[in-house]
């Protein structure tokens, strides 16, 4: 028997560190390690000693006899990574690892006197980085979010029926009551604190503020009334303090999404998913009540190019194929599409779509019975249509243009990074301009995450990425290049508590964390979240302001 990685894979490494045999690829020092979208198990060399399962932070390791449903796919899927690969080389002897975690000279605490690192942003990059710093050298750091509640990604972008993925937030949780870790929850940097107050606090800031907007399409009419961000409705199917509960109206047969990545996908599948099923979930209370009442019955996937170039994961698309009760069609309408179907190579994309259904939808007639997810390829919005609101999106098809009807329009085609006050910004990238982690000009100060790379690569790309900007800030550490903090650490606390009443320390976090999980048990959930900055502030006081889902 060997075991197998499945759909939910982090790519952050920790199972190859622990793997006995080099049975894991590829690993953070070969040349693919964080261009693949996942890592896989060479079947040949796995000696099924299980320690990969222990450690897997997302539980995406299993047994390959214990697969089913769509997940018995993914043995395949890992023994077609090696097929045509060279044997990588055995390790010299047990348990010696010559690839290790994703590395960086780390410098060891006696070469610079104990520093103060913020860290700003509480989600995977700003954690990777904080894990660093803690592990490997003794440094205190202090985490900084503007909502008062920590989390990031994992808590607002994962969506609710994938909670195996969230299981990586249990892994940065056990840092949030570290003794050398400060918590200033519900802080933002530019409007309750300045970039250069936090700096004269600390020896060195790390921004991980991610990528907080969305791209637009640029096309008329998608502003009006029944057009939206896929963002926002992530954000608010995972009860995001900033997103209205009313926001949403799931009152039409037929929704447009345009893009076919992750994020698109995820939207699709929870607008046509079994609300009994995401019941069991963390799904926003509001969210859960709208699907309940929803009249969607169709979600269009539109993508610009063809099925080959499909934005999504494999294994997203996989699973999209074993959706209880949800059909799946691709619609035929350009001969580009079926032809690059056909000519998929075994493991791509669009080999994926080889047994779904293909054929020409008659747009003009309204959904057929049941639940349904439909890919468009090779084609584009041109215009969202109605008057007071969305009531049609126009898109090309071939030479010219069809109107598609559609109550809602989603547009899924990437984030982008906002400027943080006093940091330099790049507007056409969407990042903070830096050289291995260190923002151009500004001694002291460090971007990791999307604001540092653009939005790419999922949670543990991260990792990688936090190990450079921390390896860059120990390298100014050693050389005595960073700035010394002009005030006391408990200067900070008594600043930011001067700012505002309702900062969240680690004891108020917890008290969170007991609230939603207490509401969860109520209900045979694992938790209910709070949607409201009034509602998670009071939890974290140990007031109860909030209503018992009914």
């Amino acid at each position: 028997m060997t075991y197998a990685i499945t759909q939910t894979c982090c790519s952050d490494a920790t199972c190859v560190a622990v793997c006995p045999v080099n049975c894991i690829h590829p690993t953070p020092e070969e040349r693919e390690f964080g261009a693949t979208e996942m890592l896989y198990v060479d079947p040949q060399t796995c000696i099924d000693c299980g320690a990969c399962a222990d450690a897997c932070p997302v539980d995406a390791i299993f047994p390959v006899d214990s697969l089913f449903g769509a997940q018995k796919e993914y043995a395949a899927i890992n023994a077609a990574y090696f097929a045509d690969r060279e044997p990588e080389p055995a390790p010299a002897g047990p348990n010696f690892h010559v690839w290790g975690e994703p590395a960086f000279e780390r410098s060891l605490p006696a070469d610079f006197a104990p520093i103060r690192v913020a860290v700003v942003g509480t989600g995977p990059a700003g954690m990777y980085a904080a894990e660093d710093l803690l592990l490997h050298t003794g440094a205190e750091v202090t985490l900084i979010d503007r909502l008062p509640v920590a989390g990031g990604l994992v808590r607002y972008g994962v969506a609710p029926d994938h909670p195996a993925t969230k299981k990586v937030g249990e892994t940065f949780a056990r840092f949030h009551s570290h003794p050398r870790v400060r918590m200033h929850l519900g802080v933002e940097v530019g409007k309750d604190i300045t970039a250069q107050e936090l700096a004269a606090h600390h020896d060195a800031v790390i921004y991980a503020v991610g990528a907080s907007t969305d791209r637009r399409l640029g096309i008329p009419g998608e502003d009006r009334p029944g057009s939206a961000s896929a963002t926002s409705f992530v954000s608010w199917y995972n009860a995001h303090p900033e997103v209205a509960p009313e926001s949403v109206r799931l009152t039409a047969e037929r929704v447009v999404v345009v893009g076919n990545g992750n994020v698109a996908l995820d939207v699709a599948r929870i607008l046509v998913a079994d609300p009994d099923a995401l019941a069991a979930t963390d799904i926003a209370d509001h969210a859960l009540a709208a699907l309940r009442g929803s009249t969607v019955r169709e979600v269009v996937l539109l993508g610009r190019r063809g099925p080959e170039d499909a934005a999504c994961t494999a294994s997203e698309l996989l699973a999209l194929k074993h959706l209880p009760g949800v059909g799946l069609v691709v619609d035929d309408h350009d001969p580009r599409t079926g032809t690059a179907i056909d000519a998929a190579a075994p493991g791509g994309k669009a080999a994926l779509l080889r047994d779904v259904e293909r054929r020409e939808v008659d747009w003009s007639r309204p959904p057929e019975p049941g639940r349904r997810i439909v890919f468009r390829f090779h084609s584009a919005p041109v215009e969202a249509l109605g008057e007071e609101r969305v009531t049609a999106v126009r898109v090309t098809s071939g030479p010219g243009e069809r109107d598609i009807p559609a109550g809602l329009l989603l547009r899924a085609v990437g984030y982008q990074g906002v400027a943080v006050p006093g940091l330099p910004f790049d507007e056409a990238s969407g990042t903070v301009p830096h050289e291995g982690g260190r923002v151009s000009g500004m001694a002291g100060t460090y971007v990791v995450g999307w604001i540092k790379r653009g939005p790419s690569g999922g949670i543990g790309a991260n990792r990688t990425c936090a190990a450079e900007t921390v390896g860059t800030l120990l390298a100014d550490a050693v050389a005595g290049a960073l700035p010394s903090p002009a005030r006391p650490s408990t200067a900070f606390r008594r600043l930011v508590r001067s700012r505002g009443r309702d900062v969240v320390d680690a004891r108020g976090l917890a008290a969170i964390d007991r609230a939603e999980t207490a509401r969860g048990r109520e209900h045979g959930r694992p938790r209910v979240k709070l949607g409201t900055v009034p509602a998670l502030v009071a939890a974290a006081k140990g007031r109860r302001r909030w209503k018992t889902p009914g």
